[in-house]
């Protein structure tokens, strides 16, 4: 059985954390597309595209086994905005469906509404958003694996990041 992934970002996503987690889900042979408001292609703070396979009004949960959510603290704040996105992670979430956010990525999880009593971290910034969630806030860890959930504050911590995702996907 073919595993499926979807990184979903939008304008001004940190670069590192959309490239390295596409490549490593590659490289471990799932199938990994890439969902933008209107299937648009991005670009991150440093100029990178993201090339969308999709648009997020597409996204089903019943189709994917596992979703990324990348950092940037300018695209997690706009993927946010989409309610079609916040159903979908609600949905997984229902489905205890593996879901890993990175740096500001756990402001999506925030605005689902799926944080409630989950021990997770992300970048120092918003550490207060994530206490006031009812989230389990971990300070300076590289990594927090609670039930379906993987966080990480920082791209620093890609490695041990994404090595959490592809462990968690094996021992499915």
């Amino acid at each position: 059985m073919t595993i499926r992934a979807v990184i979903i970002t939008g304008p001004g996503f940190q670069d590192e954390e959309v490239v390295y987690p596409y490549y490593r889900l590659l490289e471990a042979g799932y199938q990994t597309d890439i969902a933008t408001k209107d299937g648009v292609v991005v670009y991150g703070k440093y100029g990178v595209p993201a090339r969308a396979t999709m648009d997020v009004k597409d996204l089903n949960a019943d189709n994917f086994d596992l979703v990324v959510l990348p950092g940037g603290f300018e695209a997690p704040d706009r993927v946010r905005l989409i309610p079609e996105v916040l159903e979908f992670v609600r949905k997984m979430d229902e489905q205890k469906k593996l879901i890993a956010a990175i740096c500001h990525g756990p402001w999506i999880l925030i605005s689902a509404g799926v944080t409630k009593g989950v021990k997770m971290t992300g970048f120092w910034s918003i550490e207060a958003d994530i206490r006031n969630s009812g989230a389990d806030y971990q300070h300076k860890t590289p990594l927090v694996v609670d039930r379906h959930f993987i966080t990480s504050p920082h791209y620093n911590n890609n490695g041990d990041f994404m090595g959490a995702v592809i462990k968690y996907m094996d021992n499915k």
